[in-house]
């Protein structure tokens, strides 16, 4: 498991006292009280005790507890409707530029308490991930790949297991890249692909005279460095700081049989590389702070990942190197940015812009009009900003 150290739990069962691993991949910490849960439990007593903090063990049916956290969540979207805003509860989109970030915010509040009261749903588990429930699935292979090997029971929420189970189908049929005509096999705690009009400016932008190297930092799936690799470049050198990234990546590259990328496990840049004709960084869009290691790959807390790369991305570009970062403007729209702002970064990097390539938001959000920040979502612009150091140019 990633989990850097062990965390125990201590409960009453049938008053035994039980001092049980508990399993967290959404940093919740273990729970405080746990009352014991079955078939006869109602959506509304579940609901109540979630609210008040109480964790809930499920001995009853696998298939029921499923059943009952589609109606706690039911229950929480209900409760969400009456908490976002007048405006979105008049179901028309949010214009004002003074409430935007406001909403953001309320809903980034909103999704961390729905995160907290659905996680109090608890499974136990025998060593190897083994369930005892009536009509429970086979557990072991999805959990292993998502959690590592496990020698002792231990306590998980159903939510993060269902997140297990996801990552497994996610593993097993991928994700369709239509543009390269092929799918990228997403890890459990690894972003999955599933927007990629940005795959589109990556197959269009003008490869720099000489592309012998390039470095793709924070490859997450390998897809960027699969793109660069596809397109001719002949060393690619990717880096990441997540160990599942990593092991995600070498196994798309392995599947798609491409030889010439070179994984490296660093906070950014490779080290003991020479200088790359091409830097390429997707890095995450949105200056918030991530609730959970899951969600590292949108949220980038005060665009410190942003930020660090352009800092130090000069010094390891060839003469005539280009930089190409993949970077949606939605931020700008929230408020969360300014335009001003991301040039002014790159200025202060000794960085120009040499040309830039856009590309509209395809994905349902945008479409969505009762969404509250549709007016947002729909303005959005993902762009390539080709990039050149000014003292190497």
């Amino acid at each position: 498991m990633l989990q850097t150290e062990k965390q125990y739990v201590q409960w009453q069962d049938n008053g035994i006292t039980r001092n049980t691993l508990w399993l967290s991949e959404s940093n919740q910490p273990p729970p405080a009280r746990i009352v014991m849960v079955d078939d006869q439990t109602t959506a509304d007593e579940a609901y109540r005790f979630a609210c008040e903090g109480t964790s809930m063990l499920w001995r009853g049916d696998f298939h029921n507890a499923r059943q009952l956290l589609q109606a706690l969540t039911r229950r929480i979207e209900r409760t969400e409707q009456r908490k976002i805003s007048k405006a979105a509860k008049s179901g028309k989109p949010v214009t004002d530029s003074a409430v935007i970030p406001n909403i953001f915010h309320q809903q980034r509040l909103v999704q961390a308490q729905r995160a907290r009261v659905l996680s109090r749903l608890l499974l136990e588990l025998d060593a190897g991930y083994v369930s005892r429930l009536r009509r429970a699935p086979e557990l072991s292979a999805a959990c292993t790949a998502a959690f590592g090997e496990l020698d002792e029971s231990c306590l998980i929420s159903f939510r993060d297991l269902q997140g297990a189970l996801g990552a497994a189908q996610w593993r097993e049929k991928g994700v369709p890249i239509n543009a390269l005509e092929l799918s990228i096999f997403p890890h459990y705690g690894v972003f999955a692909p599933t927007r990629h009009e940005y795959v589109q400016l990556l197959l269009d932008a003008a490869l720099p005279d000489q592309h012998e190297l390039a470095f793709d930092i924070g490859t997450g799936t390998g897809l960027l460095a699969v793109i660069l690799a596809q397109r001719g470049v002949k060393q690619v050198v990717a880096t990441d700081l997540n160990p599942r990234a990593l092991a995600c990546a070498a196994d798309n590259l392995q599947r798609l049989e491409l030889t010439s990328v070179e994984l490296q496990q660093a906070d950014l840049f490779p080290t003991q590389q020479p200088l790359a004709n091409l830097i390429v960084c997707n890095p995450p869009w949105l200056p918030a702070k991530p609730s959970s290691p899951l969600e590292y790959a949108v949220y980038d807390a005060k665009s410190a990942m942003l930020r660090g790369f352009l800092q130090g991305v000069g010094k390891h570009l060839a003469p005539h190197g280009e930089v190409w970062l993949i970077l949606s403007d939605l931020a700008e729209h929230l408020q969360l940015r300014t335009r001003e702002e991301l040039l002014g970064w790159f200025a202060e990097a000794g960085l120009a812009v040499k040309y830039r390539l856009d590309t509209q938001p395809k994905h349902g959000r945008s479409q969505d009009k009762s969404d509250p920040l549709y007016a947002a979502r729909s303005a959005e612009v993902t762009s390539l900003w080709c990039l050149i150091c000014v003292g190497k140019n």
